[in-house]
């Protein structure tokens, strides 16, 4: 019988472990690669502080002749700092007298201190550094490889970084020799500049594809998957034949009875001709008949969605206070897609939401910021809410009508809008 293969290795950033399939695999050896200010040593020290945090001895290993404390003066930042740990947990060590000395040297004090510690996480800061000291590839090339098999014999993870973009990285023999490589990168969006991960390689292991959203924060460095591309447990069940009504008797009669229930919904018309309050006539009368709402709105914060109610007689002050309704109010700032439907599909799922109304679909669109991402973006929202149980209706204002046919400017909306 096959051995089982061992468990995969935490790396204290849950959404990290997401794009690597689970974990990082055991007894391999990583390079983290960017551009300076990317966010590698962040990332790696995050992963190392959370290791030692759990009590899993870890080496850092800095390869400069800067000392340590400037390392750790600009952690102290990250609210993943814990000083506490360095000596106990995570044990510092320079390495650049070895270096200078030779390979050789240089593994020898490595390895012997994994040993010593009992480490299972090594972590090397700086490999473009050992490659400019040396100037030599087939120093640095065996300097790796001998360094990983030392690691893999000791069952210890090693995390390396380097200062390369990807392209130049795949050209050298780091990227061969190690069993995974991450790129971060940080790239121009406008007047904007937006960070993104990509798993380009991980031995033995499947991952999720393609770059993906990454932000820097106090806490330290999260990643957000892109919508689409995570897998779905889908389940093909027959429609349901109920109906979501709005409250207002005309248009149920038109709609015989409301909305599908589970569908997706698009209300589509010009500035001003009233989607928002219709749709918070359809929030509404699913409070009042027992499934739990959620109204976000792009554009108006709650207590301007209360007084716009008020004024046409919807008394939604009840349903708010009982926490049937929910208004949730999206400021206009520089989030992703991917972030806000998180954060959102978080929301629907902690507050048990059967009726969703997102009012602007516009915004979200621009907030998609590959124009190629939207209609597959639109269309993985749809099938998560429906997976949800969530009855989700969308407004979106268009510019104009052209006879009897709403102009959408080639709005991704087929994606999204089972009804319009």
């Amino acid at each position: 019988m096959p051995s089982s293969k061992p468990p995969l290795f935490q790396s204290g950033i849950p959404s990290f472990d997401v794009l690597l399939g689970g974990g990082i695999p055991a007894r391999q050896s990583f390079i983290v690669t960017g551009t300076p200010g990317s966010g590698k040593t962040v990332l790696c020290s995050q992963v190392a502080f959370a290791a030692a945090a759990r009590g899993t001895p870890v080496v850092v290993v800095t390869v400069t002749s800067e000392p340590h404390d400037k390392l750790m003066e600009a952690l102290s930042a990250f609210s993943f700092f814990q000083p506490d740990l360095l000596g106990e947990k995570l044990f510092l060590i320079s390495a650049y007298s070895a270096l200078k000395r030779g390979p050789k040297e240089a593994r020898e004090l490595i390895l012997q201190t994994v040993r010593e510690r009992g480490a299972a996480m090594l972590f090397i800061d700086g490999l473009r550094s050992i490659r400019d000291l040396w100037q030599d590839e087939a120093r640095l090339r065996e300097f790796l490889y001998e360094l990983g098999i030392g690691l893999a014999a000791c069952n210890c993870i090693g995390l390396f970084t380097t200062e390369y973009p990807l392209g130049r990285l795949m050209e050298l023999p780091e990227a061969t020799t190690v069993d995974g490589i991450v790129a971060l990168s940080v790239q121009p969006h406008g007047s904007r500049r937006v960070r993104r991960v990509e798993v380009v390689k991980l031995r033995g292991r499947p991952h999720l594809a393609g770059e993906h959203t990454m932000l820097m924060r106090k806490s330290g460095v999260e990643f957000i998957p892109r919508l689409e591309a995570i897998p779905l447990d889908f389940r093909d069940e027959p429609p349901t034949l109920k109906r979501m009504g709005f409250g207002l008797p005309e248009l149920d009669a038109l709609t015989h009875g409301g909305l599908p229930e589970l569908s997706t919904t698009m209300l589509a018309g010009s500035m001003g001709i009233g989607k928002t309050l219709v749709a918070l006539h359809f929030a509404a009368d699913g409070a009042r008949n027992g499934q739990k709402s959620l109204f976000v709105s792009f554009f108006d914060a709650p207590a301007m969605l209360r007084a716009r109610a008020q004024r046409v007689g919807l008394n939604v002050a009840p349903l708010l206070d009982d926490g049937r309704l929910t208004l949730r109010f999206l400021p206009p700032m520089e989030s992703e897609a991917d972030e806000i439907i998180r954060d959102l599909l978080e929301q629907v799922d902690a507050l048990g939401i059967r009726r969703l109304v997102l009012d602007g679909l516009t915004e979200l669109e621009l907030a998609i910021l590959d124009p190629m991402r939207r209609r597959t973006f639109l269309a993985s929202l749809s099938m998560r809410l429906r997976m949800r149980g969530v009855t989700a209706l969308f407004t979106r204002e268009v510019p104009k009508v052209v006879g009897t046919e709403l102009d959408f400017n080639d709005a991704p909306i087929a994606s999204l809008g089972e009804n319009v």
